[in-house]
């Protein structure tokens, strides 16, 4: 006689990624019922009333329950708040890591589990691997496509009952999966970026929410060039939406924001995207959290030798970790790094393995380094 399969909720975005992990699990036996979250109340360009819609399709060609829930009062509550909070500062945030920690696998896994589901899932691209009482966060399978740099803030604990059907499969096998089986959304476009922001300027939804602070735009060596919006709406590296014109004795290379200066409310602007300014190769870090404990070499009071990266899209490099004391971590990387950003997350990895992250407090660049590139 089998074993029965444990029950499973799957998290239906709307998206082929989640309408294929479904369709795995119902495949292999489970129990499945889907529920689709309402984390953003839609103005017109967040696109979840299409999504729901596709979520109902999807359900209804692979004979699965369909639920809907709405979170909005608690995705304001512990994720836009702390966003606003963070761009007042001066910093960027990333509010898709604190919706993974605090709504996908909080709020919705206690839902879950309410609802009877034994077990919960999700389209991310990440691999779970139990060692002894440790469900071990590893990277998915496909390179351009991983995610577990947006789970780096999750509990270990809280993925002892979550399942990544998606974590063996690149895209394309997903893409495929989905045509094979006609699902409606087989050749639905990714989403990207935030979703409450929509297709729309980055500026123009935050200053819904956010007063203007206008201040000069100037050069490292202290030219006048333009006047910005306030420095909560712009980020390190950015060239889009500076609105700089031709500069009299300047060429005409695209501009990028080097620098925030909050005392005085300057941003400070480069034309190289790999100027000096925007190279750094140390970092501190706070808000320091590991998936499980501490690395031992860390809780010893040594150092941690691994890899790291700064921000989603970009590989991750050697680096020496050390306790910096009052709960922050130094952080120094092997090569510099293009545009370190305060806010951004630091997220550490052991080969495949994920480790855990903190928020990036500041970023700089050497001095012995810096002498060093000089000469050079």
């Amino acid at each position: 006689m089998r074993s029965r399969k444990p029950s499973v909720i799957v998290a239906l975005s709307g998206g082929v990624d989640s309408a294929v992990a479904a369709l795995l699990l119902r495949d292999r036996g489970h129990d499945v019922q889907c529920v689709h979250m309402t984390n953003w109340e839609d103005d017109g360009y967040c696109d979840s009333a299409r999504d729901y819609q596709d979520a109902r399709r999807v359900c209804r060609q692979i004979g699965v329950p369909l639920h809907r829930v709405n979170f909005t009062r608690e995705y304001t509550e512990q994720v836009f708040t702390h966003f606003l909070n963070e761009l007042e500062r001066g910093r960027t945030p990333n509010p898709d890591v604190l919706c993974n920690r605090a709504i996908k696998f909080g709020v919705l896994r206690s839902w879950a589990k309410r609802l009877g589901g034994e077990l919960l899932a999700t389209g991310h691209y990440a691999r779970l691997s139990r060692t002894g009482a440790e469900m071990r966060l590893l990277r998915g399978r496909d390179p351009g496509k991983e995610q577990t740099y947006f789970l780096h803030a999750v509990d270990g604990a809280d993925f002892r009952d979550v399942v990544f059907p998606l974590g063996d499969l690149v895209k394309s096998e997903v893409r495929a999966l989905a045509k094979s089986a006609g699902l409606p959304v087989a050749d639905k476009k990714d989403s990207t970026g935030i979703c409450f922001i929509g297709e729309r300027p980055f500026s123009e939804f935050l200053k819904r929410y956010l007063p203007t602070a206008p201040g000069p735009i100037k050069t490292l060596d202290g030219e006048l060039i333009g006047v910005h919006d306030g420095l909560a709406f712009y980020t390190l590296g950015q060239r889009q939406g500076l609105r700089i014109g031709g500069v009299k004795g300047r060429d005409e290379k695209p501009w990028y924001v080097a620098r925030k200066r909050l005392d005085a409310n300057e941003l400070i602007v480069v034309q190289d995207q790999d100027h000096p300014p925007l190279a750094h190769d140390y970092l501190q870090a706070e808000q320091v959290h590991w998936i499980h404990s501490a690395p031992g070499s860390l809780r010893a009071g040594g150092m941690l030798r691994c890899t790291a990266k700064t921000r989603y899209r970009q590989p991750d490099r050697a680096c020496t970790v050390t306790e910096a004391g009052n709960g922050r971590l130094d952080v120094e990387f092997d090569e510099p790094q293009r545009a370190i950003t305060p806010g951004q997350y630091v997220v550490f990895y052991d080969h495949d393995r994920c480790l855990g992250g903190a928020t990036i407090h500041t970023a700089k660049r050497l001095p012995e380094r810096r002498a060093a590139g000089q000469a050079g």
